[in-house]
């Protein structure tokens, strides 16, 4: 474990999603870190940003002489140098099918994203329409939620909390305030996610943010 507190440089909470998956990984299981939030669409952004991460863009975690700058990454690196293996499932055939269902996450369903972007503070409501590419991502996603929960019993997608819920969790935002029908596995999991204390203490953070 490297002798000094990690810095976690993030964008808006109530914007960023991408920031949100290993801020929740870190607090959801109790580490130290120090918090850098930097204002997104900002002139200062830029200046700033470059300070931390070689792409520009956040998150990025500083570990001693250690820069990572992509958020699997930094959950990846966080798992392995803090967790002793503990954002994944035990089993091998669980922690592979684990990578797969995070993989999908963070490559994909960029119709939902563009669509329907994170946004803590919009008041719930659904959209006059929703494109067909959008619909089948949400297809996709409740139909993968519904198979993990039944299979491993929930309450989290793998029964016990991972970086997969880190990943997903910017998703029950998304259908939350977007008002999206769904279904009772569904609906459960993204109750499990907002009654999350670490999720919890990101929201209240979130809403307290300027518009």
């Amino acid at each position: 474990m490297s002798a000094a507190t990690p810095t976690l440089v993030i964008g808006n909470k109530n914007l960023s999603s991408w920031s949100l998956r290993p801020w929740l990984l870190m607090r959801h299981f109790q580490l130290d870190f120090n918090e850098v939030l930097l204002s997104l669409d900002t002139p200062e952004f830029q200046s700033q940003v470059q300070r931390y991460s070689p792409s520009r863009r956040v998150p990025a975690l500083l570990d001693g002489d250690i820069a990572i700058w992509d958020s699997l990454a930094i959950c990846e690196y966080v798992n392995e140098q803090y967790l002793q293996g503990a954002g994944y499932p035990k089993a091998r055939a669980e922690r592979a099918l684990a990578r797969a269902v995070i993989a999908e996450m963070h490559s994909g369903f960029a119709s939902l994203r563009q669509q329907m972007p994170m946004n803590l503070q919009r008041a719930p409501a659904p959209l006059e329409s929703i494109s067909p590419e959008t619909t089948a991502d949400i297809h996709r996603i409740c139909t993968l939620w519904r198979e993990l929960l039944g299979r491993y019993g929930g309450p989290y997608l793998f029964g016990e909390f991972s970086i997969a819920d880190s990943f997903f969790a910017p998703v029950a935002t998304r259908f939350r305030q977007y008002a999206v029908a769904l279904g009772s596995a569904e609906a459960g999991y993204v109750e499990t996610i907002y009654r999350n204390a670490s999720f919890q203490q990101w929201r209240d953070a979130a809403l307290l943010e300027a518009k």
